[in-house]
């Protein structure tokens, strides 16, 4: 007698996991519809614009909206600090006056200068 198989095969599981699958494809875009549809209301309720829902451009779109449970108007919110690109240290230099802080991709004058057989050392900034 040959042995019995015991449970179910791979290609059974796979053929349950795709029906599944498209169960589930079938009910998202079921509820996505039905979200989108409740969004698309609230817009047209409220008048609301896509720069009030920070999706206008230049805006960041975590941004919090005062009309809807924001905390503080965008001119109140305390700005990041950002580094200043010219207060960084300046690492390499050329002749011609570019500069380069060594971080990041290294800029076209630098990989020029390399290219042109300096080496990183020659391009170093002095004191």
């Amino acid at each position: 007698m040959a042995p019995k198989k015991s449970g179910p095969t791979l290609a059974a599981l796979n053929a349950q996991i795709a029906a599944l699958q498209a169960q589930v494809d079938v009910l998202r875009n079921k509820e996505v519809a039905e979200v989108v549809a409740k969004i698309k209301e609230a817009i047209a309720h409220y008048g609301l614009t896509a720069a009030d829902l920070g999706l206008a451009k230049g805006t960041r779109k975590n941004a919090r909206l005062p009309a809807l449970g924001g905390d503080k108007p965008s001119s109140q919110r305390r700005k990041r600090a950002i580094p200043n690109p010219s207060a960084r240290t300046v690492k390499f230099k050329d002749d011609q006056g570019n500069t380069w802080a060594g971080l990041g991709k290294r800029p076209a004058w630098f990989k020029a200068a390399l290219a042109s057989g300096k080496t990183p050392e020659e391009l170093l900034a002095k004191g």
